[in-house]
């Protein structure tokens, strides 16, 4: 790792200045900073195009760690996720990015990657300057600058960036500072970031978090801290944290020091399953099991049987999703060429206009006219909207009798969404969850009631709610026993999500079974 040139933090210097994204101007570094205000990433990324989602899961589908990376379809894998990119969908820009570097697409290399982690950067996306800090840390495409790679760490925390915060706050959390300048003591600030990572779900945030709790320096730790730890660490798996797992195996199993542990007592039946789970989590990092407590409760509730397959184990802790619905076609389904919109999305007004004789993205276009005579704004109206690539020539229209050109036309975008009413569909890449039919009739509670029926249950806020993409997810599942509360988002997961604005609904009521 760089060492941070940090004098100037002290100080209130600025990094250089410059017009480029990358080298734009931002406050240095400053690991003694006194306050901290955790903001969340979802509500400051733009809205993805559905369309787009799909070729983006595509992409991470034919990604599969299942699959030998010599057997990978990389062309395919590189023409999905620019297709998805195109649209401006953020994760699939940076992924672009890191197939250019990995040299997936001979056509493109760093400094195209560069640029496309500079278009995230200015539409706003935090994961974009965390990944610039990245460049500089390691010097890709840009000359290695552990200054600039902490400043843009920095931003990227202060934006809401998951793993920016889950980096940071591990550097700060030490009770001293390192004369080298890799860690610091700021302990409160270091929490603060750790916690806000944690709340949006960041594996590597969960495991600094629980050591954080287990050793609550300079004070020795209480029951109620080793408890703490042990439910957040055991979330962590449920998050993807392979350090997690193979800590609770440890725990459970062969704990270093029996008199500190944060496992209850030694059972090495649950030592076994956080040891699979581990393997599992060291083989696709990217796999995620929010129905964990369905196969591996903590104690003191008891462990299900199980026959000892593997598969059976991790598959019961995946997500669930039910089968797509099919979708009932609609007008923009029945037209034909670049008006034509596949009947699984409608559209979206995104309210962007222009002016302009081209597409500045890729995206469905409508013209529309305020400023203009009212037989031509009737006929533009007749004009559904159509899809043009980035830099595409929008047509020129004329009046009705061909002789005079309609000028003052302002071009509007739409973006698409799901065309599935609201339905509770959690989607994720293939392989990710369990397809599995929702049980009939549908059941669905508040939550504030306790759970009626034992099983699988989601929790789902309105789609236009502004953290939906963050909360409307598989991961955030849970495996509920009847009786037993609904977590509170706000209690519970430090979300600033009121109880009496989600619903959850139950996506399996199949028994526990893992013989």
């Amino acid at each position: 790792m760089l060492i941070p040139v940090l004098g100037a933090c002290e100080s209130g210097g600025m990094a250089p200045k410059n017009e480029s994204s990358r080298d734009q101007e931002l406050p240095l570094f400053n690991p003694h900073m006194a306050t901290f205000d955790c903001q969340l990433e979802a509500e400051r990324l733009p809205p993805i195009d559905a369309q787009a989602d799909v070729w983006f899961r595509e992409a991470l589908a034919l990604d599969s760690a299942d699959i030998f990376p010599d057997r990978r379809d990389y062309k395919k894998i590189v023409w999905l996720t620019r297709q998805a990119a195109d649209r401006k969908h953020w994760k699939a820009m940076l992924n672009l990015a890191s197939l250019y570097i990995e040299g997936h697409d001979p056509s493109h290399g760093v400094e195209d990657a560069v640029r496309l982690v500079e278009e995230g950067m200015r539409l706003g996306v935090p994961a974009a300057h965390d990944r610039m800090g990245t460049y500089y840390s390691n010097g890709t495409g840009v000359k290695g600058d552990a200054t600039r790679a902490y400043a843009f760490w920095q931003r990227a925390s202060e934006m809401g960036s998951p793993a920016a915060m889950a980096y940071l706050g591990k550097k700060l959390k030490a009770t001293w500072d390192d004369p080298q300048g890799s860690f610091w003591a700021n302990r409160p600030i270091g929490l603060k970031m750790l916690e806000c990572a944690y709340a949006q779900g960041n594996a590597d945030a969960a495991f600094q978090l629980a050591l954080s709790y287990r050793n609550p320096a300079p004070r020795a730790p209480t029951r109620e801290d080793r408890a703490r730890a042990l439910l957040v660490m055991h979330e962590g798996v449920k998050f993807g944290s392979e350090d997690c797992a193979n800590s609770l195996q440890m725990e459970f199993g062969h704990p270093f020091d029996p008199e500190k542990m944060l496992a209850p007592y030694i059972d090495k039946a649950r030592a076994e399953r956080y040891r699979l789970l581990g393997d599992a989590l060291g083989f696709d990092p990217s796999d995620r099991f929010p129905n964990l407590d369905k196969i591996l409760p903590l104690p003191p509730a008891e462990l299900p049987p199980w026959n000892g397959d593997r598969d059976t184990l991790l598959n019961a802790a995946r997500g669930v999703s039910p089968p797509p619905a099919s979708p009932k076609p609609g007008a923009a389904s029945q037209r034909s060429g670049r008006f034509h919109l596949d009947a699984a999305f409608a559209l979206r007004d995104t309210g962007q206009e222009t002016r302009a004789l081209s597409a500045p993205v890729e995206g469905f276009w409508q013209p529309t006219g305020l400023n203009v005579r009212e037989e031509h704004r009737v006929r533009l109206a007749a004009v559904p909207p159509g899809l043009y690539r980035s830099g595409e020539e929008f047509p020129i229209f004329t009046s009705q009798d061909g002789k005079r050109r309609i000028t003052g036309i302002v071009w509007r975008r739409w973006d698409t969404i799901r065309h599935n009413h609201g339905a509770v569909e959690p989607f994720a890449p293939a392989g990710m969850v369990r397809i599995v039919p929702r049980p009939q009739p549908l059941l669905s509670r508040p939550s504030g009631e306790a759970c009626p029926v034992s099983g699988t249950w989601q929790p789902w806020v309105r789609p236009e709610h502004p953290l939906s993409s963050a909360f409307n997810v598989y991961w955030r599942q849970a495996w509920m026993v009847k009786g037993q509360a609904f977590p509170d988002p706000q209690r519970d997961w430090q979300l600033p999500i009121p109880a009496a604005e989600v619903s959850w609904h139950l996506m399996d009521s199949e028994p526990v079974s893992l013989l």
